[in-house]
């Protein structure tokens, strides 16, 4: 499998998901049981980032896997979004300039050298692959995952279906319970 093959598909589903929750939290907050601020500016524990950010940093981890990989222009967003639609356009910015990238921009990039420099300087000397695998992948679920607890913590009710809502293009004919 090739790293385009890997990666892209898999921030897109993953970051379209995200959108679908947050529509779900911006419904859950319009019930008026919290404000939308109040939804958008929380977080798990006092020293993690708020909703917002997460969403921003999961649109940085997809720039930063992009411009690492194939030299493109970084998009990440300058700010946190401050509103459900500022989030949600976010997201839809990022998956629009995932799928523009052509799969020949992945050609080699398995081998490229990485230099994966930290705010802190330490510096990670990684391959494509390693990088893929040891650092992009991760990193953007981790923010994933960090906005969907936000969101279940507050009391949205999200479930598995919201967190790979893209399993049902695979679901086998007659198999789905209650059909």
């Amino acid at each position: 499998m090739n790293l385009h093959a890997l990666t892209i598909p898999t921030y897109v589903q993953m970051l379209k998901g995200l959108s679908a929750q947050l529509t779900k939290g911006e419904a859950f907050a319009a019930e008026g049981v919290l404000s939308p601020e109040a939804l958008i500016g929380a977080r798990l524990a006092p020293d993690m980032f708020p909703l917002s950010t997460q969403v921003r940093f999961v649109c940085t981890q997809a720039s930063d896997l992009l411009r690492h990989l194939t030299g493109a222009e970084s998009f990440a967003p300058a700010q946190d979004a401050t509103d459900f639609d500022g989030l949600r356009a976010q997201l839809a910015d990022a998956v629009a300039r995932i799928e523009a990238i052509p799969v020949s921009a992945f050609d080699g990039v398995a081998d490229k050298k990485i230099e994966l420099k930290m705010p802190n300087g330490i510096v990670f000397d990684l391959t494509g692959e390693q990088f893929v695998r040891d650092w992009a992948l991760a990193q953007v679920y981790f923010h994933l995952t960090a906005a969907y607890a936000i969101l279940r913590h507050k009391g949205v009710p999200l479930g598995k279906a919201d967190w790979v809502p893209h399993m049902f293009a695979y679901i086998r004919p007659g198999t789905l319970p209650g059909a």
